[in-house]
């Protein structure tokens, strides 16, 4: 089912912004969705690196395994805490023979330097997943939401978007962990439609029965290995 979900999105859109609150899960969500773009065309898919506000768990600390997957990935070797802008990122984004994915990095102050591109960016080809995961600090509720998502979206100087929900509590979410947060997002979203929904491969076929978005399988990427050697 979710390959239906991105064929579509790949006969309308040529570029992918992931954007939320810091920790929604945009690095993770955007590194599997550009894997399993590679197998849907024969154009090439390039992944884009925005990330400037943490040192850790970002789509470059994956580079060499991802380009081994097929899918390009741009980023900016950073020193210290200087804010490296990817050299390219217009003419990447005009290149009508790939496709592109920008990873950018959380809250108000990761997406304004995105904000320099927005003339590029709303565009009709252009599709913006704003990310919600329910469980996270600025996310507990409808005014949260609101006001972090005016606040990211405007940095970003993004005219349109549409809801990615992401609800869990990490690599060991359990199905009703999802369905809960899942209840959460409903709540806080009211009447406004939600594009689809990620979880963690294994628990994907329990969710797909009670919810009535798509929903996408998510691989952690950027997780440590002794992070899972550790449980």
């Amino acid at each position: 089912m979710y390959q239906q979900v991105l064929d579509d999105l790949l006969k309308k859109y040529k570029n992918f912004v992931f954007i939320g609150e810091a920790g929604s899960g945009k690095t993770e969500i955007s590194l599997s969705l550009a894997i399993y773009m590679t197998k849907l065309t024969d154009k090439e898919v390039h992944l884009l690196d925005m990330d400037q506000t943490k040192p850790n768990f970002r789509a470059r600390d994956v580079a060499n395994e991802m380009e081994e997957k097929g899918v390009r990935l741009h980023y900016h070797e950073q020193i210290l805490d200087t804010p490296n802008v990817i050299p390219g990122v217009k003419e990447n984004l005009k290149n009508p023979n790939a496709y592109i994915l920008m990873d950018i990095g959380g809250g108000a102050l990761g997406s304004h330097m995105i904000g320099q591109f927005h003339n590029e960016l709303n565009t009709k080809d252009t599709k913006v997943f704003y990310i919600i995961n329910p469980y996270r600090p600025w996310s507990q509720n409808l005014d949260d939401i609101q006001v972090t998502m005016q606040k990211v979206l405007g940095s970003a100087r993004l005219k349109s978007f549409s809801i990615v929900g992401n609800p869990n509590l990490g690599m060991h979410t359990t199905v009703e962990d999802i369905l809960e947060g899942m209840d959460k997002l409903y709540e806080y979203c009211g009447e406004t439609p939600i594009e689809f929904v990620c979880a963690l491969e294994e628990n994907c076929s329990e969710i797909e029965k009670k919810i009535k978005e798509p929903v996408i399988p998510i691989t952690l990427n950027t997780l440590p290995k002794w992070m899972y050697n550790s449980y």
